[in-house]
């Protein structure tokens, strides 16, 4: 096009207006054809028209509260005017971003700052996701170790990319996927297994989320530092996924500093990093690692990520902890966390359904259980027979559709629901949340009426789906 006719701007605002309608049939022609039907089923078909902070907004203006914050990548909320400013700010630069002989200064000052964060880290490797980042400490534990077995817990969930993938605890994500790398699967929290393994003299390391996502379950005290002593003298290292705990989420800027004496040897970070607007991994690690990888020049890009280090994503990243430093986001999620779930735990003796409520920080899991009057174990155990998590599912569903909070049960076949809400929530969203929480347990409770219709509109799903 000549110089004198500047091409055309894309007006996404009328597109959006244009063809925004058409969501649910456009992902059903040309991407995941079960998430609309999926949404559909459990009524989570809802048009969101706009969202700030820890809320939603639908076309009619009314409220949401987002109690799941994507999965916990938006630990500040949506659309921090902080981060989004310097996210603008970084484009309006006209930097010279990505030549690949240069070394930008932006990696250098969020690997500084964040390496403040994480005493006994040394060097940082920046990616674009929580599995680039575990991809990453796989393949350095290896590299460093000179060994190729890595040991993971079961139930964990470390992402979903082959490696990822081959230290996920979780059958489900990896069934069809054969073969994957030889590793082996050990409890959470037993040290007799992780030394029978590291006996054998082939293991790398072991990788642990310090409360693992599905289900909410959180290492014994202790463990975690007498995992990292017996690892580290069958000369093994400790690999802590943070890529959910992290950030603040667990009222500590990392969930394995709960734990006095825990330095693990490499670190995986994501999500809650790049302040919700541009995906960003990182993999914090000692000195020593890094440069046996890195060991000369002949192998500079021995290991790199297309897209790592870009200056939006760096941009995010030093926005994200300068907001969660200004405005004390980390101990904010601690002290809401804590009132939040001492709520919670308060209701146990109410409610028979209740089992448990657990977690650190803004991480809490609630989990249902086995009720003891005839009347409502007869319910459960028709669900319990078409499908485990089925009860949970019935609490999401009215916590959605009446009270207008998003949550959604932690993991496949558990009766667990997980809160992982932004940071940023107040006492207010605590009101807001334990009252709706509580009224949805009193109709469960009354063992009749539109939840438990529902939960019959389940047990026939789940049966059709067999």
């Amino acid at each position: 096009m000549p110089a004198d006719r500047p091409t055309p701007g894309l007006d996404l605002a009328a597109l959006l207006a244009d063809r925004g309608a058409e969501r649910y049939e456009l992902h059903a022609r040309h991407l995941n054809p079960q998430l609309p039907r999926m949404l559909r089923t459990i009524g989570f078909d809802r048009t969101y028209e706009r969202a700030r902070g820890p809320y939603f907004y639908d076309a009619e203006g009314n409220e949401y509260l987002d109690m799941l914050a994507g999965f916990g990548i938006f630990a500040l909320g949506r659309h921090h005017p902080v981060v989004r400013a310097a996210v603008q700010q970084v484009m309006d630069l006209d930097l010279p971003d990505l030549t690949r002989f240069d070394c930008a200064p932006l990696p250098g000052l969020l690997a500084e700052q964040l390496l403040a964060l994480a005493p006994g880290m040394d060097r940082v490797f920046f990616g674009n996701s929580g599995t680039e980042a575990v991809e990453t400490a796989l393949k350095f534990a290896r590299y460093a170790t000179g060994r190729r077995r890595i040991l993971y817990c079961d139930h964990a969930f470390h992402g979903l990319t082959t490696g990822s993938l081959s230290v996920n605890g979780e059958s489900g994500f990896r069934k069809g996927f054969d073969p994957l790398l030889p590793d082996t699967a050990i409890p959470l929290g037993d040290l007799a297994a992780l030394e029978r393994e590291l006996k054998k003299g082939d293991v790398a390391g072991l990788i642990v989320e310090p409360i693992q996502g599905k289900g909410v379950h959180e290492a014994p005290p202790g463990w975690l530092r007498a995992a990292q002593d017996l690892l580290h003298a069958h000369k093994a290292l400790l690999i802590c996924d943070e890529v959910q705990t992290g950030v603040g989420r667990t009222g500590d800027f990392f969930a394995y500093q709960h734990e006095d004496g825990v330095r693990p040897d490499l670190v995986c970070a994501a999500k809650a990093l790049s302040g919700g607007y541009i995906p960003i991994g990182a993999t914090l690690g000692k000195g020593w690692i890094f440069e046996k990888v890195y060991s000369s020049m002949d192998r500079v890009l021995v290991h790199s990520a297309s897209f790592g280090s870009n200056a939006q994503a760096m941009a995010a990243g030093l926005a994200t902890l300068h907001v969660m430093r200004e405005e004390r986001v980390v101990e904010n999620a601690r002290r809401i966390g804590d009132l939040l779930r001492l709520r919670l735990a308060a209701l146990m003796d109410k409610y028979e359904l209740l089992a448990d409520v657990r977690g650190r920080g803004l991480m809490i899991g609630i989990e249902f259980g086995r009720p003891r009057s005839l009347k409502l174990r007869t319910g459960w155990t028709a669900l319990q027979a078409a499908r485990k998590g089925l009860f949970a599912q019935m609490v999401v569903v009215p916590l959605l559709q009446r009270h207008r909070i998003l949550t959604q049960v932690s993991g496949d076949h558990l009766e667990v629901i997980k809160l992982i809400p932004p940071l940023i929530i107040t006492e207010r969203d605590v009101d807001r949340f334990t009252e709706a929480f509580t009224e949805v347990m009193d109709d469960a409770h009354r063992g009749s009426g539109l939840m438990w219709d529902f939960g019959r509109t389940l047990v026939k799903q789940a049966v059709a789906n067999r």
